[in-house]
């Protein structure tokens, strides 16, 4: 039977709404205790500078972070080049760095069933790639059905199935990723149903905080979830202006630079068990003009301020 966005919002949203907001009002009773994040540099922050895949490891490392978030066009740019992945690898471990995740653009979501073939090909180059490099998880966006309103959340979670088993053989786990701006999987509750119900152990999401925002849902809905569920989290802040509707990936800013409840979702992340990944994703016009080093140095020192502030 399937089960489209429309009929999910129509039929289930209120009911699971309403039990996300009691779980989170009870939970508010106690502050938690401050927990120990990883932080993550994805080099979108840094895409404008146009550096090579080498000078984005050597950035990250130099503005002192645990981990790197690459992007999967630099790694395949790299190769192109003549690059050696194993020698990347060793340049990521001597820069005292793991590589927690990347972006991918597989199309595995898709209806056209050649489209869906040429994704997974895709993916599991992607994965090849990735897994060479030390890398473990990717993005699993709904690339190719963001314009597509009736997308059948059963299917679709048939086939994230099918990425995980495929993502069990290449050693790298997919993670769904939610979109904001997509017309499929913008909201936390979609982009669980197709997780939970693809049936594999390993299924697992990677929110955003302006997309959960873009999206409309709310931010207590973080409290459904478990460290199993989200093991990296893509963190940013977003201004008053413009509003949601309008509001575009490049207006999003250093965490605390914006009004996103960021203390709300720490604290929300601390009580549900994530010790994961906390990965600064950016794509501010304002930053790429900018020293890449100085724009690192600065998103690490904003997202550790956040914290600190959230726990103090």
């Amino acid at each position: 039977m399937g089960f489209t966005r429309r009929e999910w919002l129509a039929s289930s949203a209120g009911v699971l709404a309403g039990g996300v907001i009691l779980h989170a009002d009870a939970s508010r009773a106690t502050r938690p205790s401050p927990p120990t994040f990883r932080y993550c540099l994805n080099t979108s922050t840094i895409r404008g500078q146009k550096l090579s895949i080498v000078q984005q490891v050597e950035t990250a490392s130099r503005a002192g972070y645990d981990a790197i978030e690459p992007w999967m066009r630099d790694l395949d740019a790299y190769v192109k080049d003549g690059g050696s992945l194993k020698e990347l690898q060793k340049r990521v471990q001597d820069a005292g760095l793991t590589v927690e995740s990347a972006i991918g653009f597989a199309r595995w979501i898709v209806d056209d069933d050649e489209q869906r073939a040429q994704g997974f090909e895709q993916a599991k180059r992607d994965m090849d790639t990735l897994r060479q490099i030390g890398g473990i998880r990717i993005a699993a966006p709904p690339v190719g059905a963001t314009n597509q309103s009736d997308l059948d959340l059963m299917k679709a979670a048939a086939r994230y199935r099918d990425l995980l088993k495929l993502g069990d053989q290449m050693d790298v786990v997919p993670q769904v990723e939610v979109w904001g701006f997509s017309k499929s999987l913008s909201r936390l509750g979609e982009s669980a149903f197709v997780a939970i119900e693809s049936g594999h152990p390993k299924a697992c999401l990677l929110p955003d905080v302006y997309h959960i925002f873009k999206g409309g849902s709310d931010f207590a809905g973080l409290t459904m979830f478990g460290p199993q569920a989200i093991q990296v989290f893509h963190l940013n802040d977003y201004p008053a202006d413009p509003p949601r509707e309008t509001i575009k990936d490049a207006d999003r800013v250093y965490p605390g630079d914006g009004v996103a409840p960021l203390t709300e979702i720490y604290h929300t992340l601390a009580r549900i068990g994530f010790r994961g990944t906390l990965s600064l994703e950016l794509f501010n016009p304002r930053y790429w003009a900018e020293d890449a080093l100085t724009v690192a140095k600065t998103g690490l020192q904003k997202m550790k301020t956040s914290v600190e502030k959230a726990f103090g």
